[in-house]
């Protein structure tokens, strides 16, 4: 009798902002392009879905919706995330066992519980836990991560729990460690930070990883975790896991969400960023548009101090509106007839963002960011083509697979 074809398994974890949603991308398009038979699961702790969005707009994913579940409003390391995640898997892999099960988890979610998890499951064989590492993130808010592990025994010392024991303990849970954004930070900067890693975990491999491109053909040739490693680690952090189990914001960490169908003014954008946005922000992103952009739907992607803009479409608003729109009246009325089912003054043009962090730094960074809509009166301005100063890079990268 042969032996039962376990579902190979790989987990992107790592903490808020450190790059996975690229790197998930990066896969996806990979396998896409090989044909390979991949599936896929996104975690968000955010109510907003929007890495779920992201990659449902990636070419494997508009091809095929049946490869991806989106696990959204929970954290899979909590009860109710592994109960979501144990449905997904069997919507998943019910019907046929797929070349390999990509997971992506949220930053706030913890790498013990799913190892536990896979470990009891006969079917599945976790081949990698991988951890992202923001070194830019390392570098400015650790000193280059020396600060790291001293703040870290503080933490053991008093008895506290923060986001410092969750980045170091996915570090050490890890199978394999990658650094991210490496091309932002000097080499002197990234030896320490390297150092510091491998200390934490002698057990990981670790490599920069640049703009979430790995070879997906590396991760099918993985041997399965190392389970043994974290036998002792399993056993001490076991009684603290447990009492974050039921609790689906850990960490002390909050999320806020900001829906509006107003543009933002991009002028007291940038200048709210540069003054609220500080380290109890460790995260921001979402869908927004700016008075001075009107045409495109914009990605906000905000990690630590950083900001990046992204293009990830048109609105069909502005689609319509163009006199030089380039397509066919057929497409042009169907346009119109989706935009009539659109309950915003400005048709499909939105703004969807949320803000992770400490409650009183998302509190205060969200209350500002609310100030940047436009007024009534700016918008009667927008009508008549006032031009709005925009400070903002003018180029901007258009994501693609």
């Amino acid at each position: 009798m042969s032996a039962i074809k376990r579902v190979p398994i790989v987990i992107l974890n790592g903490f808020l902002g450190s790059g996975k949603t690229t790197l998930f991308r990066n896969l996806l398009a990979q396998a896409r392009k090989q044909g390979l038979n991949i599936k896929a699961i996104v975690n968000d702790m955010s109510e907003l879905d929007v890495d779920g969005e992201l990659l449902g707009i990636s070419e494997a994913v508009e091809e095929n919706q049946s490869i991806l579940v989106s696990i959204y409003a929970c954290v899979l390391s909590s009860t109710q995330g592994l109960e979501k995640l144990d449905e997904a898997i069997q919507q998943l892999c019910s019907q046929e066992h797929p070349e390999l099960l990509i997971i992506e988890t949220s930053g706030s979610c913890h790498p013990m519980p799913l190892i536990e998890y896979f470990k009891g499951e006969p079917n599945m064989k976790l081949m990698g836990m991988f951890a992202l590492v923001d070194s830019l993130m390392l570098s400015q808010d650790f000193d280059n991560a020396t600060q790291l592990i001293p703040r870290m025994q503080h933490n053991v010392t008093t008895g506290k729990r923060d986001t410092v024991n969750l980045l170091v303990e996915q570090i050490m849970f890890s199978s394999h460690v990658l650094l991210t954004k490496t091309d932002r930070i000097s080499e002197a900067q990234l030896a320490p930070i390297a150092e510091v890693v491998q200390n934490i975990n002698p057990y990981a491999t670790a490599h920069s990883v640049h703009f979430g491109k790995l070879d997906i053909q590396s991760l099918l040739e993985l041997p399965e975790y190392g389970y043994f490693n974290v036998e002792q680690l399993i056993g001490e952090l076991k009684p603290a896991l447990e009492v974050e189990a039921e609790s689906d914001r850990p960490y002390d960490l909050t999320s806020r969400v900001i829906k509006d169908d107003r543009p933002f003014h991009p002028q007291r954008l940038w200048d709210v960023c540069h003054e609220h946005l500080d380290q109890r922000v460790y995260r921001s992103k979402g869908f927004f548009w700016l008075a001075s952009r009107d045409k495109h739907a914009l990605l906000w992607n905000q990690a630590a101090g950083g900001i990046s803009l992204e293009i990830i479409g048109s609105w069909r608003a502005s689609i319509v509106e163009d006199e030089n729109h380039g397509i066919t009246e057929m497409e042009i009325t169907m346009l119109k007839e989706m935009l009539e089912k659109e309950q915003g003054q400005f048709g499909d043009r939105h703004c969807d963002l949320t803000v992770i962090g400490d409650k009183d730094g998302v509190d205060r960074f969200t209350e500002a960011l609310t100030t940047c809509f436009l007024s009534e009166e700016e918008i009667e301005l927008w009508r008549e083509g006032h031009v709005f100063e925009d400070p903002w890079p003018q180029k901007v990268a258009r994501i693609s697979d």
